[in-house]
This record gives structure tokens, C-alpha cells and sequence, in this order.
């Protein structure tokens, strides 16, 4: 070997060992970021629902201190810059010039915590993939040789964010490669596969329990027809949600005065908690309580009446609280979403068709349907609901499920909230 090429080969392991160097800390750091912004949510959203459950008049206090809140941080700590959600992160990946600020790791972190805990009907998912990008996108930054590698940083911080969301380290690399990148290079195979790496050993450390505790056993042949009609509303019901964000964005963004938003929001928020307590925050909780107490009930019109009106406020709260200056996106609203369109469906089919299906194995179906149809990322929604329920019996009906449903809403609309442009006629 001459001296050049010896130069080169030294030259590349450099580069290489330095990769997965920053790698180790993007991962750790995305994941202590993703984890603890999730305990905190977890704590204080179950302390002030709580309240609110006792004391229904905070249904009205929550919600407008929460968003005046976030209005009077943006205005005075972040310098009035909005926050665009995962559209920053595909304009910093697809720009070599635009990066995501440093600013970008509290603000959306701090915002989105105080978006959910106050009653904001939607989740920290996306608050957490912005923060945990930008921490990819500050370390590529730091150092010449890194420069090269901006989109693979990017992912590797996305990929452990995710991972430490869901515990699922697959979800998390698929989420990278479907939703941000749709690109596999060298580097993001080594940085991505050791950040998820970094993620998981710390959820092994601190003993994390799957988020929803299901026991599912078995599934049958006979419900394949009925997983086929799941797999179409589901995508018909993940069209719905884009279109009330896109919608309701549109409308308040004429809005001139801000804190006009915030009012009409916090109104509209308000009512719809009082109504449907169901509505707060996350949803996780609901979701939660109906696989504990809902899956072997018979259909009655009170109980169907509060799934559709559910169904049909969950997009439209979820789409205020962001357009009024929540923050957030549609991972969690489409989780939940899918939760009652199953248990709905199954027992609306055990009820008036002896279908005898079971109502637990169409819920966590159902979720992973429209979050696959919402973000058009079927692998990415397969083993994100697997690793939330630590639960692969269903992987096959999923599969099949989230396919139909992504396809179905392609079918009818194109876009989601992540690719749509206003610029592009809809």
C-alpha cells in the first residue's frame, strides 16, 4: 500500500471512529431529552386532568393558560419565532445552508410539555422528533468532518427520540428513513443504528414498561374481511384529521391578532373537554381505560353516540389547539383515533352482526391504521404500536391493516400535514 492510500484509509477510520463518537452522544442525549420530557408529561397531565375532573371549571382555565403560556414565552424568551413542527426538520435536511437553532431544544420542548399537561388534545411526539433533530443538527455543526453527514445526525437524534417515546428501537430507525430521510447511506446505517442503540440500553437501564399493558393471545382467519374494512376507515378517518389541520390552520392563520386565537381556541377547547373529558392532553389515559373496561361491551346508543362524537371532535380540537399556537403534531391523536374507530367497529360488528371478533386486537389495529394512513409510514406504525403493547401476535393483521389504510387515504388525498404546501393547490 503506498503512502496516499494509507493516508486515505487512515484518513477515513478518523472520520469513521468520529461518527460513531458523536453518534453515542446524539443517542444518549435525544433519549434522556425524549424520556424525560415524557415522565414529565406522564406526571403532571395525570396530576391536573385529575383536577379537572374534580373541578370542571378548570376545563376553562387550563386550556387558555396553557396557550397564553407558550404566546408569552415565544414573544419574550424565543424572540416571537414560531415553531413549524417536522416541516423544520425537512427544510434543514433538504437546505445545506438552513439548520435548526439550538433555541429549537427548549422551546419546542418546554412548549410542548405545557401544551399537553394543560389539556391541548394532542401529543409530545412531535415536539420531541423537532428537539431531539436539532440536537442531530448542532452536532453536525461542531466539526468539519460532520458537515458531510447533516441528514444522517438529523435522523440519528429523530431515531433515539422515538425510541425512548415508544421503546422501539425499529420504529425509530423507520421513522428516520420513511418520514425524514427516504435515503440509506453508510453513515446513516452506523450513526442511526448506534444512537436507537444508545436509546434502548437506557430504557433497559431505568426498566421502562410498555406504555399500554395488553394481553393479546391469538387472532383469527374469520376477521380478515372485517381488518379490510378497519384498514378503509381508518384511512378515511386519517384524511379527515389532515384536512381539519390544514383547515383549521389555514382559517386562524387570518387571524391578525394572536392572542384572538388563543381565545377562540381555549373556547373551542373548553367545551369540547367539558363534554368529553376523553379529549385531554394526549388521550393516552382513555385509551387506557376503555382496554380496561370497554373491550367486552355490547354496543349501546349512548356508548356509540360518545365513540362518534369522539371520532368527530378529536380531529377538530386537535387542530385548534395547534392552530391557536399549541404544540404538537398527529401522532398521538391519530393513535387515539384509531383506538376508538377499532373498539367501535368490533363492537359495533359483535353487537349487530355476532361477528364474535375480539374488541382488544382491533384497537391496537386500529392505531397503528391511521397513524400508518396520517403519516403515510406503514413500517414506521407497525412497530411503533408493537413496541407500545411489547406485543407482536398482531404483526400480520397490522401489516396488512396499515397497507389498506395508507393507500385508501392516498387514494382520496394525496398529502399529510408533513408534505402538504400552501403553495401547492389542495
Amino acid at each position: 500500500m503506498n503512502k496516499t492510500a494509507q493516508i486515505k484509509k487512515n484518513h477515513q477510520l478518523i472520520k469513521f471512529k468520529k461518527l460513531v463518537i458523536v453518534s453515542i452522544l446524539i443517542g444518549f442525549l435525544s433519549a434522556l431529552l425524549g424520556l424525560t420530557l415524557k415522565k414529565a408529561t406522564e406526571y403532571y397531565e395525570e396530576i391536573f386532568f385529575h383536577q379537572a375532573t374534580v373541578n370542571p371549571w378548570l376545563y376553562v382555565l387550563f386550556p387558555v393558560f396553557g396557550l397564553s403560556v407558550i404566546y408569552f414565552l415565544r414573544l419574550y424568551m424565543f424572540k416571537k419565532k414560531e415553531n413549524k413542527g417536522i416541516k423544520e426538520v425537512f427544510e434543514s435536511t433538504q437546505s445545506k445552508s438552513k439548520n435548526l437553532p439550538s433555541y429549537k431544544i427548549p422551546s419546542h420542548t418546554i412548549n410542548g410539555l405545557l401544551t399537553v399537561i394543560f389539556g391541548g388534545s394532542t401529543g409530545i411526539e412531535v415536539s420531541t422528533v423537532v428537539a431531539t433533530a436539532t440536537i442531530g443538527s448542532v452536532a453536525h455543526e461542531k466539526e468539519n468532518v460532520f458537515r458531510q453527514y447533516k441528514t444522517e445526525l438529523i435522523c440519528a437524534g429523530v431515531a433515539a427520540g422515538i425510541t425512548a417515546l415508544f421503546s422501539s428501537p425499529i420504529a425509530g430507525l423507520l421513522f428516520a428513513y420513511e418520514v425524514i430521510s427516504n435515503k440509506v447511506t453508510r453513515a446513516f446505517i452506523i450513526s442511526n443504528l448506534v444512537a436507537v442503540s444508545l436509546a434502548y440500553g437506557l430504557l433497559a437501564i431505568l426498566n421502562e414498561e410498555p406504555l399500554f399493558a395488553v394481553s393479546i393471545t391469538t387472532w383469527h382467519l374469520r376477521a380478515i374481511p372485517y381488518f379490510i374494512l378497519l384498514g378503509i376507515l381508518a384511512g378515511i378517518n386519517s384524511v379527515y384529521l389532515t384536512r381539519c389541520v390544514l383547515f383549521f390552520k389555514s382559517r386562524f392563520a387570518k387571524i391578525e391578532v394572536h392572542y384572538y386565537k388563543i381565545l377562540l381556541g381555549s373556547l373551542v377547547l373548553s367545551i369540547s373537554l367539558f363534554v368529553f373529558p376523553q379529549l385531554y392532553g394526549e388521550g393516552y389515559h382513555a385509551i387506557q381505560s376503555i382496554v380496561n373496561t370497554q373491550a367486552n361491551s355490547t354496543l349501546t346508543l349512548t356508548l356509540a353516540i360518545t365513540f362518534i362524537g369522539i371520532l368527530i371532535l378529536k380531529p377538530i380540537v386537535t387542530s385548534i389547539t395547534l392552530a391557536s399556537g399549541g404544540d404538537g403534531g398527529v401522532f398521538a391523536p391519530s393513535l387515539f383515533i384509531g383506538a376508538f374507530l377499532g373498539l367501535l367497529l368490533s363492537l359495533f360488528l359483535n353487537t349487530f352482526f355476532h361477528a364474535n371478533i375480539i374488541p382488544l386486537n382491533f384497537m391496537v389495529i386500529g392505531m397503528a391504521a391511521v397513524l400508518s394512513a396520517s403519516i403515510h409510514a406503514p413500517f414506521t406504525a407497525i412497530f411503533l404500536v408493537c413496541g407500545l403493547t411489547n406485543n407482536y401476535t398482531l404483526f400480520v393483521p397490522i401489516l396488512v391493516v396499515c397497507l389498506i389504510s395508507k393507500y385508501t387515504a392516498k387514494r382520496i388525498y394525496p398529502k399529510t400535514v408533513y408534505t402538504f404546501s400552501p403553495n401547492l393547490s389542495n
